[in-house]
């Protein structure tokens, strides 16, 4: 009789810990299965307006399904396109339901182009948009024009700085690569910034990758590119002096 209590009580031990473990399992796959987050700003402005006319900028920030109501900072920074060195800078107002806006008006015709920087859940983005003007001409755009040769994505920096970066060649998707990008501030390197590279695939995902300073001015990260396609890549530069810098590059991952 005992030996049959104690073969009874032996089973049910067994039975109860292969439960335990198709839970366990069941919990883990979850898990695997789960997507990350991504910080997304739908940035909506018009495409066209007119001068002294009042135009709203509106940001609405998600986390994945979630509206963010407290972002860490939303600001819009807008300038006449080839004139970025004089931009401007607007706080904007937090809605509480995901959307942060502000109001501004453009005193002369021209093309105004217009980031939305927005911090939220230890992230940062900033989509870029443009406002046609009036007729979209103006005397600076003119004078752009006729001094430079077809235009171009390079913008100004601050005085003092550059930024030598070479996007490498022959990158493979699936495989590590090493991306380095050298900084200067009037003519030594610019040590102790917090650098990051935005990259974003051609479908639309944006990573944000955090680099470390492996030897004076230089900021290094490795990074596997996990599709074939050409990749967009801004390197964002900021110090505790204030200083803010950003340029875009074009990776092709074969």
């Amino acid at each position: 009789m005992k030996k049959m209590i104690w073969a009874f009580l032996i089973f049910l031990a067994m039975t109860l810990l292969a439960a335990c473990g198709d839970n366990s399992n069941e919990s883990t796959g979850d898990s695997e299965t789960e997507e990350p987050k991504t910080l997304d700003v739908a940035f909506d402005i018009p495409e066209t307006a007119e001068a002294n006319e009042s135009v709203e900028l509106k940001a609405t920030v998600t986390y994945g399904d979630e509206k963010v109501k407290d972002a860490e900072e939303v600001k819009f920074e807008y300038w006449e396109k080839g004139n970025e060195d004089n931009s401007t800078m607007l706080e904007s107002n937090n809605n509480e339901d995901g959307t942060y806006t502000a109001e501004v008006s453009f005193e002369n015709d021209g093309v105004y182009e217009i980031y939305a920087h927005t911090t939220a859940r230890g992230m940062h983005t900033m989509p870029k948009k443009a406002i046609t003007v009036g007729k979209g001409t103006s005397q600076n755009t003119e004078n752009d024009d006729e001094n430079h040769d077809g235009g171009s994505n390079e913008h100004g920096h601050a005085e003092g700085f550059g930024m030598d970066f070479t996007p490498p060649k022959d990158v493979k998707a699936g495989k590590e690569t090493d991306l380095a990008v050298d900084l200067q501030m009037d003519n030594e390197p610019l040590e102790g910034a917090n650098v990051q590279y935005e990259i974003k695939s051609d479908s639309g995902n944006t990573e944000w990758v955090e680099t470390e300073e492996t030897k004076s001015g230089k900021y290094s990260a490795a990074y596997i590119f996990e599709d074939p396609g050409t990749y967009n890549m801004t390197i964002h530069v900021k110090n505790d002096e204030g200083l803010h810098e950003h340029d875009e590059f074009q990776i092709d991952v074969n």
